[in-house]
């Protein structure tokens, strides 16, 4: 990726290369819990809400990072936009003001992008909440924002307490969202698959009553005599 020569605050970079048309319709058929317990539980991006129709979301990361309750940024950034991407936008978590709404997000979707993944507020949910278009947001309000910048594309972002940098692959479902590294997708998804077959085997052995819970006890007494 070519660094821009734009000042700092109003970086432009070219968009990573993407994933895989097969990678992302493998990570729609996976929860994001199981994801998220290959990655050691320890990653993901927190506090954010789906505010539209159930639909599993994956795409390449476009980042955008902009001044709180401003989104000239964001315009900007459309341009880097291909279909498949998710825009990724770090609005530093204000809420007071809304960084976009229906026709924003409308206009994403026409683009081809998968979803938007906001750490700042939206407005017009009562529209978005009819679609399925994904839109995660921080919050709502009904005040509008700011177009004067200044703003950064595709540099590393911060959301929801963790790192996203640009090419990414950002996950969704409607219990959380995940940003993937593309070098580590692969394992991630081999380890997920391993899971959900043990998770269904466990639902199973519950319907016939031979739910297995005798590592409990023994458990407890390990951790007590660690203590």
């Amino acid at each position: 990726m070519n660094q821009s020569s734009n000042p700092i605050g109003w970086r432009e970079n070219a968009s990573a290369s993407q994933a895989s048309e097969a990678t992302l319709a493998a990570l729609r058929e996976l929860a994001v819990s199981l994801l998220s317990d290959n990655m050691a539980r320890s990653s993901g991006i927190l506090g954010l809400q789906p505010f539209h129709k159930a639909k599993p979301m994956a795409g390449t990361a476009v980042t955008v990072r902009t001044r709180p309750g401003d989104n000239l940024a964001i315009h900007r950034a459309f341009d880097f936009c291909r279909p498949g991407d998710v825009l990724v936008i770090d609005g530093a978590g204000e809420v007071s003001q809304a960084l976009m709404g229906d026709i924003m997000s409308s206009y994403a979707e026409s683009l081809g992008v998968r979803g938007l993944v906001i750490d700042g507020a939206i407005r017009d949910v009562g529209a978005i909440r009819e679609r399925d278009f994904p839109v995660y947001a921080r919050g709502v309000t009904h005040r509008g924002p700011y177009k004067n910048g200044p703003g950064e594309i595709n540099v590393p972002v911060t959301i929801g307490r963790m790192v996203v940098n640009p090419g990414d692959i950002i996950v969704g479902d409607e219990d959380g969202l995940l940003a993937i590294a593309p070098e580590d997708v692969e394992t991630v998804i081999a380890g997920a698959r391993k899971q959900g077959e043990k998770e269904a085997a466990a639902l199973q052995a519950i319907a016939e009553g031979r739910f297995d819970r005798a590592w409990v006890v023994p458990h407890i007494e390990r951790m007590r005599g660690g203590a």
